[in-house]
């Protein structure tokens, strides 16, 4: 499994990819962050806390993760190199997790230099380091999670096409739905019940939750309960092919 991780990581860097989606990630976030004015804009504001960051980060990697998703089985399908992979003496289970972990460590490796943008708004308070700290940290576990639900969407819809394109759009579309759809959905309904299944089942509202520093098993288990979901989903589809 780990020498097929590190093809993974070797094939993400090997091409633009992996370093467009971190260069493209950082330039957005700074951008609407330090340059362009208005109510994203850190200086504008006048508050010292990553706010803006946190609400913009899940809406740019909505983009960016599919992109890096779109290409680890697809690719392998239209290429023709799946099958020999699956002749490999290693688990389906393997495969799928090499992927996955792949993909998840390019978008980890994207948010880590994100941590400068900490260290700049705990020194511009007024007095210095005069932010919630624990909402900070909550928001980056939360942000964390929400990729890591995102690379399983991703991957799950890369394994049901051979074409790239069709993947990155497909897998767009089901992260926008996961992410705010249901949650909007949720605003539509007058059934209690309904609406309070809808509410769950958003990414939204457990990221939301999290922000607040206070880590919930129930946010805890939605988060893992979605990645093994949809992992297991790939991996059923992968073995699919030898049915």
């Amino acid at each position: 499994m780990f020498s097929l991780f590190k093809k993974e990581i070797a094939g993400f860097f090997s091409t633009l990819t992996g370093y467009i989606v971190i260069i493209v990630f950082l330039l957005a976030t700074g951008l609407f962050m330090w340059v362009i004015p208005g109510e994203n804009n850190v200086l504008d504001k006048g508050y010292s806390d990553l706010e803006s960051f946190f609400a913009l980060a899940p809406w740019i990697f909505m983009f960016l993760i599919p992109a890096i998703t779109m290409r680890l089985f697809a690719d392998e399908k239209k290429s023709g190199t799946i099958e020999l992979l699956l002749t490999r003496p290693v688990s389906d289970l393997s495969i799928v997790l090499s992927k996955y972990f792949a993909a998840l460590t390019i978008v980890a490796i994207a948010i880590i230099p994100t941590f400068s943008y900490f260290i700049s708004i705990y020194s511009l308070g007024n007095p210095v380091g005069n932010m919630d700290m624990g909402g900070t940290w909550g928001s980056y576990l939360g942000l964390f999670f929400l990729a890591a639900v995102y690379v399983s969407l991703g991957i799950f819809c890369s394994s049901l096409t051979d074409n790239t394109i069709v993947a990155f759009i497909l897998s767009l579309v089901v992260v926008f739905i996961f992410f705010y759809g249901f949650d909007a959905a949720s605003t539509l309904v007058s059934f209690k019940k309904v609406k309070y299944i809808l509410q769950e089942l958003s990414i939204y509202k457990h990221y939301r939750s999290m922000s607040r520093g206070v880590i919930d098993t129930r946010d805890l288990v939605y988060f893992i309960a979605a990645m093994v979901l949809f992992v297991s989903l790939t991996k059923l589809k992968l073995q699919s092919r030898r049915w």
